[in-house]
């Protein structure tokens, strides 16, 4: 890539820094998405998938596989901290998480394959909605206009503080744990502060659920039996001196590595709900939001991933071990061989959804090129 051109990528990439979205609200960076695409001579361009999914599509000259390349389109509903000239212009929103660096890899393929078509199949370049929810991927496939892109093959990446920037690394199997928020109302009654027995306090129960949903997923090694439980809210009551409390609620998040076990993990979180509210007399209601499976990587697609970082001049460091965070990407999985790589950010980076991360520019050059290595592997 020539500097010109990594420039030309780099002010594209802080533009989108500028106007952070959250997920499901992502019109001003679709649009912007949608008018980069527009002036490089897509076969085809999707908008409004799944929400504000917007698709390009590169057709071949003959038959052949679909290929998708993925990437989001959502910002973090968290207030960023920079002295950037490009820093957010939204406030309370970010892009801490490196999405507007994902979109600009994959917009980078453009120029390339509005100047060389492939010569079978077709390259689809997707840029995803709401992925920090768990409901983008779902919605994109479940969009009616989908069936005219679904593809064979899918690949995405997420950069990855810790490692050196532009470096690869990549697992079979196992990619990115499944994850669920779990919501869990208590229902009591409430009672002058001064006569606390006369009504059904939340407060014993919560001492109760909060070690004990602790106790169901302590961590440990990212194996098959992996399971973590990480308490994330907790609420007793209105803040006031006067009132013994009647409600309260505990939030959770539920990890594992693989989707029976998170089955087995909601199961037994829910059967200890049941049992500590029975015991004190409540009643209680359970909700599930931010619901992400298990992200595996197909072996066929992690076998051609390593062919194009290889080709590309970057080999993959191979690992046996998945990332705790959740990625949605796994959907794809359901219907065409994928795989995620994750592309280094930087050694001292700050970790993903810190106010201070930003994706470095010196990245964009190696994400690209190897989506690119991929999709001309494939479809020449």
């Amino acid at each position: 890539m020539t500097p010109e051109r990594l420039a030309q990528l780099s002010a594209f990439r802080q533009a989108l820094h500028q106007i952070p979205e959250v997920s499901g609200a992502e019109e001003k960076t679709a649009a912007m998405v949608a008018d980069y695409l527009r002036g490089h001579a897509a076969d085809q361009l999707l908008t409004g998938l799944g929400g504000h999914g917007v698709a390009a599509v590169y057709e071949g000259r003959e038959d052949g596989p679909t290929v998708l390349i993925r990437c989001e389109l959502d910002g973090l509903p968290i207030e960023e901290l920079s002295d950037q000239p490009y820093r957010s212009t939204h406030a309370g929103r970010g892009h801490l998480c490196g999405h507007d660096g994902h979109m600009t890899m994959v917009a980078a393929l453009t120029q390339d394959l509005a100047a060389q078509r492939p010569a079978r199949g077709r390259a689809v370049l997707l840029f995803q909605p709401a992925e920090e929810t768990g409901k983008g991927a779902a919605a994109v496939i479940a969009d009616p206009d989908f069936g005219q892109i679904a593809p064979d093959y899918a690949f995405s990446l997420h950069n990855l503080p810790g490692l050196p920037v532009g470096q690869v690394a990549l697992c079979s199997g196992a990619a990115n744990c499944a994850s669920r928020g779990m919501r869990i109302r208590l229902v009591g009654k409430t009672s002058h502060a001064a006569a606390p027995q006369d009504g059904v306090s939340p407060a014993g129960a919560m001492s109760r659920l909060l070690p004990g949903l602790v106790a169901l997923g302590s961590g440990g090694d990212l194996g098959p039996e992996f399971a973590l439980v990480t308490l994330t809210h907790a609420r007793l009551g209105e803040a006031t001196f006067g009132i013994a409390p009647g409600e309260g609620e505990v939030w959770a998040t539920l990890r594992t590595v693989t989707d029976p076990r998170m089955d087995q993990l909601v199961a037994d979180a829910t059967a200890l709900v049941e049992q500590v509210c029975a015991a004190e007399g409540l009643g209680f209601s359970i909700e599930f939001d931010d619901v992400f499976d298990a992200c595996t990587n197909h072996p066929e697609a992690v076998e051609m991933l390593q062919a194009a970082c290889t080709a590309a001049g970057n080999p993959a460091q191979m690992r046996d071990y998945p990332q705790r965070w959740s990625e949605d990407f796994g959907q794809f999985g359901k219907c065409a061989k994928a795989a995620m790589f994750w592309l280094g950010s930087g050694e001292a980076q700050p970790q993903l959804h810190n106010p201070d991360f930003d994706f470095p520019d010196a990245a964009i050059p190696a994400g690209a090129g190897i989506f690119l290595q991929a999709v001309r592997n494939l479809l020449g």
